[in-house]
């Protein structure tokens, strides 16, 4: 019996090639996991040690008291005639952000206190000053304020005496004040007066904001955000009216302080996402922020991941989207792009067009867009591994025809195809640092001409030629800049796996690669989402886009505090009566 069962072992070669297969990616494995653990002890937020090391203060201009959401404010509340109770009110209800402005004075020389409320970003700072603050706190001054506070209705006066603006209204209920307000309103509040008054000084001056060069769209908004922290700010209050939009303000760099905001929707993004990312942003040490980017690689999870762990964006529509959804988005001063956080991989491949045209085409498009991602990775690589390796799995005639067009190449398939794959790079590179006229010259003419020169020259193939500018053309495709090259990096990979074992050597890439993807996590949400873990309701949103009415639900795996994205719909009310019937 023991004969039998040695014999039926394999030999020891077997056994060494079997144990070296193995320990190579477990080694490979455990370094990375190494320098990962090492990294984040380096930063200073190890998730291990989080339960033991206490938070620092944050360091924002924002309360510590959290606010009420939109949703949960009592539809009959009035301002009262207490000044201070009021601001309060105001103050707790808009969270008291980094662009919430409270300026409290004496009107004239009197002692009755009054105070407006604007959020400086949307209100124009010229009009508050000349036509509220001098008019009631100078043009006053020599006036009996305190006996036509006593003897008339003084808010009346104000209004119809004082202030030279061409818009005026009134106001009692707080939520109607708060509208106001964050659409660029001033609101005038006055001590032993209830309600206010709320003005018209809702900024004009002309924005340069341009279509972002880097996410264009045939249908969409043409605009993008700008190098100034405040213009971005005004962007975003001015695109979304939400009161819970919330804005905390930080500074960062040790020798040239960076303004940086952290934006939110209050009521929707999970209150341990939003700690987190204080956390990450608050233990940042370096002496100066140059742009977004540098932020982008000092949070993310896993430094040694090649793929894109914050998404970067120019367009406010994709910004808004996504709070809406739960993330958080991080606003830095003298950088044009947009960090947003949490991001998953299907994120990548999404482009806001998406939601801007009917659902059937869009959805077509998304699926194209996931099929050029697979021919960016893995189109060489199953080139190869053919052609090299799995001749008998080519039909016959298409077999021949290959085997026509590579008559008279001196090289193999990786080689040939490596250096080839470098030429489209090295194209690629030259085009983005050259001026745009002749950058896109330099591409289009460059690849054109060493292509076909190289086929002449029987360098390459014909076919080869094919996959490889099908590649090129593939990873243009992608949305995300930088997830295209993150699939490009990782071809060069899966090439080689191709050319030294074949088929076997892509399936072993591919598995190693699901292994990486599976495992990464973003600020505590898997990068694989909806994927895995399994969310069959975000799947609405994932290689198909479907109907708006029937995504009712915003993402699960964000664990949004309120789930609902819409009520109901003008479509399942009453139609209106057709003439035919």
């Amino acid at each position: 019996m023991w004969r039998t069962i040695v014999e039926a072992l394999p030999g020891w070669k077997t056994l060494f090639w079997a144990l070296f297969t193995f320990l190579i990616p477990y080694s490979t494995s455990k370094l990375f996991g190494w320098f990962h653990k090492k990294e984040r002890i380096n930063r200073g937020w190890d998730e291990e040690n989080k339960s033991t090391v206490p938070n620092p203060p944050l360091t924002t201009n924002s309360s510590n008291s959290p606010s009420k959401p939109w949703t949960n404010w009592p539809p009959s509340d009035t301002l009262t005639s207490q000044l201070q109770v009021n601001l309060n009110l105001l103050s707790e209800r808009l969270g008291c952000d980094s662009d919430y402005s409270v300026r409290e004075f004496n009107i004239g020389g009197s002692s009755i206190r009054a105070a407006i409320v604007s959020m400086s970003k949307l209100s124009d700072s010229t009009i508050i000053q000349e036509h509220i603050l001098k008019p009631l706190m100078l043009d006053l001054w020599k006036s009996n304020v305190t006996e036509m506070y006593a003897r008339t209705d003084f808010k009346g006066f104000i209004k119809d005496h004082v202030l030279p603006l061409s818009k005026i209204n009134e106001a009692e209920l707080v939520h109607e004040v708060i509208e106001k307000v964050i659409t660029g309103s001033t609101a005038l509040l006055i001590e032993g007066i209830s309600g206010c008054l709320i003005l018209g000084t809702s900024s004009t001056a002309p924005q340069n904001f341009e279509e972002p060069s880097s996410e264009s769209l045939v249908r969409g908004p043409k605009i993008g955000f700008v190098n100034s922290l405040d213009e971005n700010i005004s962007l975003l209050r001015s695109r979304a009216s939400d009161p819970n939009l919330r804005m905390l303000s930080f500074q960062v760099g040790e020798r040239n302080k960076k303004n940086l905001v952290i934006s939110y929707v209050e009521g929707i993004a999970d209150p341990s996402l939003v700690d987190e990312v204080k956390r990450r942003i608050e233990k940042i040490k370096i002496d100066d922020v140059l742009e977004s980017g540098y932020i982008d690689q000092l949070i993310e999870d896993n430094f040694m991941s090649p793929f894109p762990q914050v998404q970067s964006t120019e367009r406010p529509d994709r910004v808004i989207g996504s709070l809406l959804e739960g993330r958080v988005a991080i606003l830095t001063n003298g950088s044009s792009y947009v960090s947003i956080v949490p991001v998953t991989f299907s994120m990548l491949l999404q482009s806001p067009e998406d939601y801007y045209v009917h659902w059937i085409p869009s959805s077509l498009v998304r699926l194209l867009r996931f099929f050029a991602a697979f021919v960016a990775l893995l189109g060489p690589a199953i080139y190869i591994s053919f052609l090299s390796f799995h001749q008998g799995l080519i039909p016959t005639k298409l077999a021949i025809s290959m085997a026509g067009t590579r008559e008279g190449v001196p090289f193999p398939p990786f080689l040939e195809a490596l250096i080839m794959e470098v030429v489209i790079e090295i194209l690629r590179e030259a085009g983005l640092r050259l001026p745009k006229p002749v950058g896109q010259t330099v591409g289009l003419v460059g690849g054109l001409v060493i292509g076909q020169a190289a086929v002449e020259a029987g360098i390459a193939s014909p076919l080869m030629v094919i996959v490889v500018s099908l590649t090129a053309i593939s990873s243009f495709a992608i949305p995300q800049y930088d997830a295209g090259i993150a699939l490009r990096m990782l071809r060069f990979v899966a090439m080689l796996s191709a050319a030294a074992l074949g088929i076997y050597g892509v399936v072993m890439f591919t598995l190693f690669l699901s292994i990486h993807f599976v495992k990464i996590k973003n600020f505590g949400i898997p990068y694989a989402s909806p994927f895995v873990p399994y969310q069959p309701g975000d799947w609405k949103d994932l290689f198909i886009r479907a109907p708006l009415s029937s995504m009712k639900k915003r993402p699960r795996m964000l664990h949004p505090q309120d789930q609902t994205r819409q009520g109901n719909h003008a479509r399942k009310g009453k139609q209106p009566h057709d003439p035919s019937e």
